[in-house]
């Protein structure tokens, strides 16, 4: 399970130059029977992603765990800079790098509550496919991707509920 993780995040992250955006978003949510912030507490680490993709690298390679703090996946394969928090979220975004196509790419994750001892964990990504050939293989990305994070957000869960 661990290697598809990790060639899906790097075949995800590999892209080519193309000139006319087509950004996507990907909205995901999941119920957890625990308040809010104790689902943060468990799951809500800008590194805790290594918990819910099984074991995933992840190491903190700048910054204090505040917005600016930049994280690398996979060896520092994936860089992702955290761009904004609160108690019960964050967002980040991943660099542009030297020669590839951008893709915009940005996620947030957020515990949200939902009655005074249920939550939600909503996640939601957005970036850009034009670098995809054709409306097919776009939907096979999203499709891909959605697959990958809706198991983040059931391992998420279970972590949380534990």
């Amino acid at each position: 399970m661990r290697h598809l993780i990790t060639g899906t995040l790097l075949a995800l992250a590999t892209t080519v130059a193309v000139a006319d955006p087509d950004y996507r978003t990907l909205h995901m949510e999941i119920d957890i029977d625990k308040p809010a912030a104790e689902v943060w507490a468990k799951v809500g680490g800008y590194c805790d992603i290594a918990k819910w993709f099984n074991n995933l690298d992840c190491r903190i390679v700048a910054g204090d765990g505040g917005v600016g703090t930049v994280r690398a996946l996979l060896h520092g394969t994936i860089v992702e800079i955290l761009v904004g928090k609160t108690d019960l979220s964050y967002g980040y975004t991943q660099p542009a790098k030297a020669g590839t196509f951008y893709n915009l790419y940005h996620g947030f994750m957020e515990a949200k509550p939902s009655g005074s001892k249920k939550s939600k964990i909503v996640y939601t990504l957005i970036y850009d496919v034009a670098d995809k050939p054709d409306e097919a293989a776009k939907q096979a990305d999203l499709t891909q991707r959605r697959a990958l994070f809706e198991a983040g957000l059931k391992r998420m869960k279970q972590l949380a509920e534990q």
